[in-house]
């Protein structure tokens, strides 16, 4: 069917015996139209195909029924073989289905990608945003708030920026993590931490820091960015350094897989030699070699979360500030 050739308003409001005026006001949701009529202009709408005009509803209702889930990572992070990035986008996408509203994935791994997003999200093409895998303070996020557009953070943000935000218990995840080594007779226990310029980098080493301290243990830190490749080069530095480790604790099972390989090349048997935590509980953390034992985030449910408080305060609800989810200690061979 030809653009001229669509249904109009005018003809579902013939096909229906009502006004213009009152088929708008069905369209676009409105509920003060009685049952009877607003059941007839469905019936009518249904018969003839209508399809609204969704650039012109949004003029009327100030709506996009849009919402950004904006990334600042390269896609080659968020479609690696991660299960964090994805597992985010599921749980954002089903209550965004659930609530027949479209999703926008937007990723700023560069400055240029950043500033698109800005012009794209303070333009109002969105009905608001969320935010997820934050680095420093990022001036977005409040930029957006004052300017009015609803937004949700994955994550305590940095700095001075009040949105509301979900997170998970990284320091209680972290802490249960190196106990379980500390109980198990471990006494040289070291860190692969994530980036210091991100709030569950910073929470998860000092979870570490706090917990080593408490039992009277020296630290042993390297710093990674959560990707295999630095988890492989932080555990050969913490080989060279410290030969003597007992167990590791990384900041993410991307990280720990890393750490199991480099233990295996160096001669180090694990659990024997070297106990290993990580932190995610990634499908494939089941599958290597010795199993691993992690930290279990609810990614999907962290997902749903920030979907539901968003779509909240886009209602215009009062919500909380800050949601803390629960973490679990996964028990499995490495530890």
């Amino acid at each position: 069917m030809t653009t001229a050739q669509r249904p109009t308003l005018e003809a579902v409001a013939a096909r229906a015996g009502v006004s213009r005026a009152t088929v708008s006001r069905v369209v676009n949701g409105s509920t003060t139209v009685a049952e009877p009529i607003r059941e007839a202009v469905t019936r009518a709408v249904a018969e003839l195909g209508y399809v609204p005009n969704l650039a012109a509803r949004s003029l009327v209702t100030q709506r996009t029924d849009s919402i950004a889930l904006v990334m600042p990572e390269a896609a080659t992070r968020v479609f690696s073989d991660d299960q964090v990035f994805p597992g985010i986008i599921r749980g954002v996408s089903q209550e965004l289905e659930a609530a027949d509203k479209q999703l926008v994935l937007m990723l700023a791994g560069s400055p240029a990608g950043h500033h698109r997003v800005e012009r794209y999200t303070t333009g109002r093409h969105v009905d608001g945003v969320l935010f997820a895998s934050l680095h420093g303070a990022d001036p977005l996020p409040g930029t957006l708030a004052r300017l009015g557009i609803p937004v949700v953070v994955s994550g305590r943000p940095l700095g001075d920026v009040p949105v509301p935000y979900v997170d998970v218990d990284h320091v209680a995840g972290v802490t249960a993590a190196v106990r379980h080594m500390i109980d198990s007779g471990r006494r040289r226990i070291a860190t692969i931490a994530g980036p210091q310029d991100m709030v569950a980098g910073i929470e998860r080493l000092s979870g570490y820091r706090s917990t080593v301290a408490d039992a009277g243990l020296p630290e042993m830190i390297a710093i990674g960015d959560f990707t295999r490749e630095s988890g492989s080069a932080a555990m050969r530095h913490l080989l060279t350094e410290h030969p003597d480790l007992d167990g590791v604790f990384a900041a993410s099972d991307l990280m720990a897989h890393a750490a199991l390989r480099a233990l295996r090349e160096a001669g180090r048997r694990v659990p024997e030699d070297v106990a290993v935590v990580g932190f995610d509980d990634i499908e494939t953390a089941a599958y290597t070699e010795p199993p691993l034992t992690t930290v279990r985030q609810p990614i999907v449910e962290l997902g749903r979360r920030m979907t539901r408080q968003l779509l909240r305060l886009a209602a215009g609800e009062t919500i909380e500030q800050a949601v803390m989810l629960p973490t679990e200690l996964i028990r499995r061979a490495s530890a």
